[in-house]
């Protein structure tokens, strides 16, 4: 086994905003890193009833939604339509109208993909910015 395998391909960016959950989405989501991105958001929630969303995309491969419980998907659905104002898809694929076609016709949820060359409008669309690396 590569130890490189081991890497979690859903990954948090610090920004300047508290509100704001943003993370870098890097080649093929597991089933566990699916879970844990749950988990995450679910942390976000409980600090902040609402919150913005960005998910940059990296050489992205899929995502294994096979293995990820039902019950898991239908309240990360509930919980979004409850806690999310709007949600930055940045890079390919553009997964925005399945994801528009999952939530319910009253979300108030705003999607927008933005293509990778973008990115500076994704972040200017949310009011927000990427802190330096350390």
């Amino acid at each position: 086994m590569n130890y490189l395998e081991d890497v979690p391909a859903v990954r948090r960016i610090d920004t300047d905003r508290d509100d704001l959950f943003a993370i870098d989405v890097v080649g093929r989501v597991t089933a566990a890193d699916a879970e844990n991105l749950f988990g995450l958001l679910e942390a976000a929630y409980a600090l902040h009833p609402k919150i913005d969303v960005l998910v940059r995309l990296i050489d992205h491969e899929d995502v294994d939604w096979a293995d990820v419980s039902d019950e898991t998907l239908e309240q990360g659905t509930a919980h979004a339509v409850e806690h999310v104002g709007r949600c930055a898809a940045l890079g390919e694929p553009n997964w925005v109208t399945n994801a528009q076609s999952v939530l319910p016709a009253s979300s108030a949820v705003e999607l927008r993909h933005f293509e990778a060359k973008d990115e500076a409008s994704a972040w200017e669309w949310l009011d927000a910015r990427p802190l330096a690396q350390r």
